[in-house]
């Protein structure tokens, strides 16, 4: 129940008041993101911390200015790779080798079956697919960030290449995804704080298939 009640609490704040988030809360909502799940394993994105206040004030512009970019304590980029290559794919299974000390048959010809398909496939169908186990991740750190009471603003509402180009982001491979800025709410400011959270009901939601 606890963590139904900080879901509850939590919404997506349209203001915050540019109080610092303390760095130990930060450090276990990034790990919640790195614990996330993803498909095969490959953890196909870097999360990038920008804490930078003048790297904050180029992003606002080209997002929709809005004033979370800027008042929030830390911004979460979330940046997918921009495709699936031999070396990133066995760099993830090499490291899963290592970590366990074992290989696996079944594990190498699971490998040996990706890298057959995944480098094959067109760049753009690529990134959208590692941009969704991005947003596992970022699933993740939105619920990791209400368990500590700080406050977390999803945020689509950007331009990618311009955000691409501020951080250098095509050159390391990778294409931003999707924005997390991470901070406390000014609730003097936030017309959305005291409204009530909507959600369909779970009737309308969920089919049970017996």
């Amino acid at each position: 129940m606890e963590l139904l009640d900080k879901l509850n609490w939590r919404y997506a704040a349209k203001a915050m008041n540019g109080e610092k988030v303390a760095e130990d809360k930060i450090e276990r909502i990034i790990e919640a993101a790195r614990l996330a799940p993803t498909s095969s394993g490959l953890q196909p994105f870097e999360i990038l911390v920008v804490k930078n206040q003048e790297i904050k004030e180029k992003i606002k512009p080209i997002a929709w200015n809005q004033s979370v970019i800027t008042d929030c304590s830390h911004l979460l980029v979330f940046a997918a790779w921009d495709t699936y290559t031999p070396e990133r794919i066995n760099y993830m299974f090499d490291l899963t080798n290592e970590i366990r000390g074992f290989k696996n048959e079944g594990w190498e010809n699971y490998r040996k079956m990706l890298l057959d398909m995944y480098p094959q496939r067109d760049a753009e169908e690529n990134f959208n697919h590692a941009a969704k186990q991005a947003y596992i991740a970022f699933a993740h750190a939105i619920m990791a960030a209400a368990f500590e009471k700080v406050d977390a603003t999803p945020l689509e509402g950007f331009d990618p290449a311009a955000v691409d180009e501020i951080l250098g982001l095509r050159e390391k491979g990778l294409r931003s995804a999707v924005l997390l800025p991470l901070g406390y709410r000014k609730t003097e400011e936030d017309w959305l704080v005291n409204l009530v959270k909507v959600r369909k009901s779970t009737k309308d939601l969920v089919t049970v298939i017996e």
